[in-house]
């Protein structure tokens, strides 16, 4: 599959894509994937304020926004924290599954320490991505699933801002600014950034606005 064609058509507006703050599954050392519900530490609503201090800064107040998260509980805590900055309504947020992180399969939940002890390295130092678990997400269906909602909602007026993850987050900026693919996955990625980045892609060409002070394999 070829995975440039496969992003929508540059839509007209900005796209603020951000990743969540840490969560008691990063700091316990565990494979989160797309585990719907695992809330925030303190320093993940630490980093959510820093997130919406720089978005505030960059956007003002009640700027105009399309309001995306991903369907998860982390997601949504991260963006309400946002939205008291920018004085938006968290309501008026729109959540889509296929905005959610690399499903893990049997090893999401696990201790990393666990599953590296049963298969051996499941980390890639030089690109710096998870390995698929044996019965979990590969990476091109990432692709089709980001490419499909871009597709969907390559309508949206103006600027938006998207609530994400760290792997699911670098495929999408990767399809959105037209990276090659990874070899070894099958996919683009952009470069990864620390939990609590936000970044800004207009017209297929990616800014950072904020980078995060958590922990960044991915």
């Amino acid at each position: 599959m070829d995975s440039k064609a496969a992003g929508s058509p540059r839509r007209q507006g900005r796209d603020f894509i951000a990743r969540h703050g840490e969560t008691v599954f990063n700091i316990a050392g565990r494979l989160q994937g797309n585990h719907l519900h695992t809330p925030l530490t303190r320093v993940g609503f630490a980093q959510a304020d820093e997130m919406g201090r720089a978005l505030r800064a960059e956007l003002g107040a009640k700027p105009t926004l399309t309001l995306w998260a991903s369907s998860t509980g982390r997601a949504l805590q991260t963006l309400a924290v946002i939205c008291e900055h920018l004085e938006l309504d968290w309501h008026q947020a729109k959540t889509d599954p296929r905005l959610v992180e690399i499903g893990m399969g049997s090893w999401g939940g696990r201790y990393y320490t666990d599953v590296v002890a049963e298969v051996g390295p499941v980390f890639d130092p030089v690109h710096q991505m998870l390995a698929p678990a044996p019965d979990g997400e590969v990476y091109h269906q990432i692709v089709e699933r980001v490419s499909g909602w871009l597709a969907d909602t390559d309508g949206d007026p103006g600027d938006r801002l998207v609530i994400m993850h760290g792997i699911s987050s670098r495929v999408m900026r990767g399809v959105m600014t037209g990276a090659p693919d990874i070899p070894a996955l099958g996919a683009p990625a952009a470069p990864g950034l620390p939990q609590g980045s936000v970044v800004m892609i207009e017209g297929g060409v990616e800014t950072v606005v904020h980078t995060g002070t958590g922990y960044s394999p991915a």
